[in-house]
């Protein structure tokens, strides 16, 4: 278990060198105030959501949006599309066509992961409580199991927002160029920051998804050396 540990954080701090996470440019490069003050001109939120669901062929989707959030998501449980309080910031198109694109995504893959998320978090907390209680001694087939589950998880979930992530910036674009609410200059400069953002954000965005499966490894690791 020990061996594990060691690996883990080792591969945590090399994906960190290899992708060059710093999340402070990534907060550096979406905050604008110029592009936020052109784009709080835009239409609200909600009609920016449906005028992009709408070319994407998809009206069956609901739209609500909450201040108090942070985090825009699309859930496919309900069908809904939850926009954040996102009306300041010049990213907020890119935001909501990322959302939109969920909703047109293979709802085999996004109800297959919204139910593998949910068993997987759930064996690792059963194993925990096993462990803890000590309740069975099948450590390392447990982890193996966890370390498997955790692959098939990253692999689902890192394809869904890679797919939105890339395809949101041209989305957004197409939107800019068809409402025709600023310039061509005003939407190549928004277009550029959007590019700059994903440039950093999809690795970022990955790299999250893996970490926290790394860090569920280490934790059951060290319960079991503890116990």
């Amino acid at each position: 278990m020990i061996y594990i540990i060691i690996v883990s954080i080792i591969l945590l701090l090399l994906l960190v060198f290899i992708l060059e996470i710093n999340i402070k440019k990534v907060k550096k490069i979406g905050e604008n105030k110029e592009l936020d003050n052109l784009t709080k001109t835009f239409p609200e939120n909600i009609e920016i959501c449906k005028k992009i669901l709408n070319k994407l062929g998809n009206q069956d989707v609901k739209i609500k949006e909450e201040k108090e959030s942070k985090t825009s998501l699309y859930i496919v449980v309900n069908n809904t599309i939850t926009i954040a309080n996102i009306k300041d910031s010049f990213t907020r198109i890119q935001t909501i066509a990322h959302e939109c694109i969920h909703s047109v995504q293979s709802k085999k893959m996004l109800w297959f992961n919204f139910i593998f998320t949910n068993i997987y978090f759930l064996y690792f907390l059963t194993i925990i409580v096993l462990t803890l209680l000590k309740l069975s001694n099948n450590g390392m087939l447990f982890l193996c199991i966890l370390i498997l589950m955790g692959s098939i998880q990253y692999c689902i979930r890192s394809m869904l927002e890679t797919d939105a992530m890339i395809k949101a910036r041209y989305l957004a674009k197409e939107y800019l160029e068809e409402q025709q609410v600023c310039s061509k200059e005003q939407i190549n400069i928004i277009i550029n920051e959007y590019d700059k953002l994903n440039n950093i954000g999809i690795k970022l965005v990955n790299f999250d998804i893996m970490a926290r499966n790394i860090v569920k490894i280490i934790i059951y690791s060290l319960i079991c050396i503890i116990i």
